[in-house]
């Protein structure tokens, strides 16, 4: 059998080979259009015939000139079967299909076209060997390609920005970005341009040479709940504490504002006229972003009202007060009946302790801030005119609550008569309010009455006493004598503390 292959004619074997080379393409060209959706036209023909006919001619051993021929039509034929299946799997398929871009017809046919040229010169620089014709083509289309270049620069360099974002994927359509400042959302994303749709339905176009050039934001990734901040000035007055408590409430009572994360409050920087501060609060989209800025302004103002804080106004006033925070004439005249209803001041007239009073000092404490501390030089009360405190001791290195202090309760009178360290440490549990009564303006008063001494020294005995668990009205002989040394004892203290 084999020896009647051979003797077979060479012209029938040449056919043979076209017929079957050529039926072999255009199967293989079928199930790629059948199986894959591979489009495949006029162009994969003449791939066909052309393969075939170099096939044929190289069994049948045509001359060289014959073969470059044919080579170099199957060559350019090629290249439409390669664009044929870029355009399938690479642009149809995982572009378009997996991840959802449409790739605009312009690349497509840039793409294409650029192949076409890559086998041409392939075909002339290497099946014919024609490098003296192809030097002054190559200048001219140099040339050409020069002035394309410049002509097409912005719409080339979008593409190429265009493929970097695909790549990339910064973002998505539906994502909200800030871009410069402008924000928008994400509407259309092009191989030439991204389109964004403002909280004003303003469409921008924005080419994605311009976009890769500026930091973009995206708010939407990797999370749709972002943060936004806002800033306010209150006036100098208000204690912090106090205005960021109004903030709060005001923040996370409006609508878009979401509970969690929860709404937070900064400090952000002292100005010329006011206390800036900083609200920064979370959403899940950005397009009622308007809307909830303006629901937070209105809740301020409506909270600050309440608050008694006020907004300051950008102007600058001269201001002389006197030396000294006194409390205004209110606060004193509560402080004075609050004195007045321990006995450690019934000894002095109404007089004596409004002017006591007039002469000490407001003060303001933020919560968590320690009034005073346990162990630390004292000469000084206080009398708590608003707000809370805990009061700890030390016991084996821990700090322990012994009690609680509120509006109307006094602290520190020791260290006021006898200059003792303090006992305890009192710390502020809300934004507290003192008036603080100083040793030097209780030494005044005492000077001026000196019947006060007896009677203070009397009452710090009994404290005594009863700090010792002895019931206040003792009456055996042993308790007796135990309070009139505890008396002797202050009323000597006390001489020596205030220099009577």
């Amino acid at each position: 059998m084999f020896h009647a292959f051979a003797d077979m004619p060479k012209a029938a074997i040449t056919v043979a080979v076209f017929i079957g080379a050529y039926l072999l393409l255009l199967t293989i060209g079928r199930l790629l259009k059948r199986r894959a959706g591979v489009r495949l036209g006029i162009f994969f023909q003449l791939f066909c015939l052309a393969a075939a006919f170099y096939a044929a001619l190289w069994v049948y051993g045509a001359s060289f000139t014959w073969r470059n021929h044919v080579g170099a039509i199957l060559i350019l034929t090629s290249t439409a079967l390669v664009v044929a299946l870029i355009n399938r799997f690479l642009w149809d398929y995982y572009y378009e299909t997996r991840r959802q871009v449409p790739v605009p017809k312009l690349l497509r046919d840039t793409v294409a076209v650029v192949l076409f040229l890559i086998a041409l010169l392939l075909v002339l620089s290497v099946g014919y060997h024609a490098e003296t014709q192809l030097t002054g083509l190559l200048a001219g289309s140099g040339v050409a390609a020069i002035i394309l270049g410049f002509a097409a620069q912005n719409l080339l360099s979008s593409i190429v920005a265009g493929i970097s974002l695909q790549i990339q994927r910064p973002y998505k359509v539906g994502d909200w970005l800030k871009v410069g400042d402008s924000y928008g959302e994400v509407m259309e994303i092009r191989w030439g341009a991204t389109r964004l749709l403002t909280n004003d339905s303003i469409m921008l176009h924005i080419p994605n040479n311009e976009i890769v050039k500026q930091m973009i934001v995206n708010l939407t990734y990797p999370s749709r709940v972002h943060a936004m901040r806002l800033t306010i000035g209150a006036e100098y007055g208000a204690p912090p504490n106090r205005v960021k408590d109004a903030l709060y409430r005001a923040a996370r009572r409006a609508p878009g504002v979401v509970q969690d994360p929860p709404v937070q409050i900064y400090l952000r920087e002292y100005a010329d006229f006011a206390i800036i501060y900083e609200i920064k609060f979370y959403m899940t989209t950005h397009t009622g972003y308007f809307e909830t800025r303006d629901a937070i302004y209105t809740n301020l103002w409506y909270e600050f009202k309440r608050s008694k804080i006020t907004i300051p106004f950008p102007i600058r006033t001269l201001h002389v007060a006197p030396r000294g925070r006194h409390a205004s004439q209110e606060k004193l005249t509560a402080a004075q009946a609050i004195l007045r209803r321990d006995p450690l001041f019934s000894c002095l007239d109404d007089e004596q302790l409004k002017g006591l009073l007039e002469k000490s000092d407001a003060k303001h404490f933020g919560r968590g801030e320690k009034v005073i501390e346990e162990g630390s030089e004292g000469d000084s009360m206080f009398v708590l005119l608003r707000g809370a405190a805990q009061v700890f001791v030390s016991k084996n290195g821990t700090e322990i609550q012994v009690g609680s202090l509120r509006q109307g309760d006094c602290f520190g009178e020791m260290s006021l008569l006898t200059g003792e360290p303090r006992t305890a440490t009192v710390q502020a549990e809300r934004d507290c309010e003192v008036l603080e009564i100083a040793k030097s303006d209780m030494a005044t008063l005492l000077e001026e009455s000196p019947d006060c001494l007896e009677q203070l020294s009397g009452l710090l005995a009994r404290r005594k006493l009863e700090t010792e668990g002895i019931v206040r009205d003792a009456t055996t002989a042993t308790e007796e004598d135990r309070e009139e040394e505890y008396r002797a004892s202050f009323l000597s203290r006390l001489r020596t503390f205030f220099e009577l």
